[in-house]
């Protein structure tokens, strides 16, 4: 669920400390510096589509580990992946999200056949344990996977 400054101006990852948009823009120059559109416009191009796993919660504050679990409304998974039938790898945000999307989603929608599912570190600023390079390292997952499905965008980038 995005936190307070997200939900605010309307735009994923919309915090400065958060490293989301950095990372983003090493692995497919969707640069915080851009527009918010050209961002998705980037990430768009390379196959990569941005989603959260909860629609709507109850929490105090910003903090995932605010949020009051028995609140929880997952996203309409089925519909995305009925209307997206290319998604072929689901990465999290966070184990969170996993987590959000293990208990809420997971064997109460029809996954695709061969979808795979990676937890990455949070880019949250909260989540300080890992430094911007180690996030970085881990999140080269999402680059290979979109490359996988996407050659021809990859050459493009």
């Amino acid at each position: 669920m995005p936190g307070q400054a997200s939900l605010d101006a309307a735009q994923y990852y919309a915090h400065p400390r958060n490293a989301f948009w950095p990372i983003m823009g090493a692995l497919f120059g969707a640069w915080p510096e851009l527009p918010y559109a050209e961002r998705l416009a980037q990430l768009n191009a390379a196959g990569v589509a941005l989603w959260d796993v909860i629609a709507a919660c109850e929490r105090s504050g910003s903090l995932d580990s605010a949020i009051a679990p028995a609140s929880i409304e997952p996203n309409d998974f089925a519909g995305l992946f009925r209307s997206c039938p290319q998604i072929r790898h689901v990465f999290f945000n966070g184990t969170t999200a996993e987590t959000a999307f293990r208990r809420h989603v997971r064997g109460r929608v029809a996954l695709p056949p061969g979808l795979a599912f990676t937890r990455l570190p949070s880019t949250s600023p909260a989540h300080a344990a890992r430094g911007f390079d180690a996030k970085l390292a881990a999140w080269q997952a999402v680059r290979m996977a979109a490359a996988a499905a996407n050659p021809a965008a990859a050459l493009a980038a």
